[in-house]
């Protein structure tokens, strides 16, 4: 699982790093400033937690820890609400999507907590 975490996160890098070239070349002249800030918040928590997903491979690379999966899934599922959502909301302008938003932030919240569990209990992996 260590190599899927590591690549997720490079993809979500790799895609958020596309996706904040995207807003300051070609959306900054096409939505309000308050939806080009909602497009920065995705992006930055895009970006956060793809250094957390590539830290989460290194670390099952390291330690055994059923939480650590825990965390990466959690990670990548709340990274893909969290940011898709507003990215959609931004984008589209439903606003409806606003009320899915949270349950990503959640997720990510899950994510930190699973990692705060694995890090206070992980056993050396053997060879």
């Amino acid at each position: 699982m260590e190599r899927f975490w590591i690549v997720a996160g490079a993809l979500l890098g790799g895609f958020g790093v596309m996706a904040g070239a995207f807003g300051a070349h070609l959306l900054k002249d096409q939505l309000t400033p308050e939806r080009l800030d909602v497009f920065e918040v995705a992006v930055r928590y895009q970006m956060y937690h793809a250094l957390a997903l590539v830290g989460v491979g290194i670390a099952t690379a390291i330690w055994s820890s059923s939480a650590l999966q825990v965390a990466g899934w959690s990670f990548l599922g709340g990274t893909v609400i969290f940011s898709g959502t507003l990215y959609l909301l931004v984008l589209s302008g439903m606003k409806w999507l606003g009320a899915i938003t949270p349950l990503g932030g959640l997720g990510l919240m899950v994510g930190w907590g699973a990692l705060v569990v694995a890090a206070l209990t992980m056993t050396a992996r053997t060879p």
